[in-house]
């Protein structure tokens, strides 16, 4: 008997409050092994800057010519 096999057997006789327990459980599980392997393949591959603040691209507001017309910064310091 395989252990997939096994655990189905267990879970099968708990009444459905623990089952649900052990589907949270499994499915923490998962996702810490799903951080862990991309945390694993960021470190193999690199991360660029622009793939870690892709996120907030475009979520501040300003003057849409802050990269090329220095004047917004006359008065700071004077």
């Amino acid at each position: 008997m395989s252990i997939e096999e096994i655990i189905m057997d267990k879970v099968r006789v708990l009444p459905p409050d623990k089952q649900q327990e052990a589907l949270d459980f499994v499915e923490f599980l998962l996702a810490k092994m799903q951080k862990q392997g991309l945390s694993a393949q960021e470190k193999n591959l690199g991360v660029s800057a622009l793939a870690l603040a892709q996120e907030y691209i475009g979520c501040v507001e300003a003057a849409s010519d802050l990269s090329t017309n220095k004047d917004y910064m006359d008065g700071y310091c004077s």
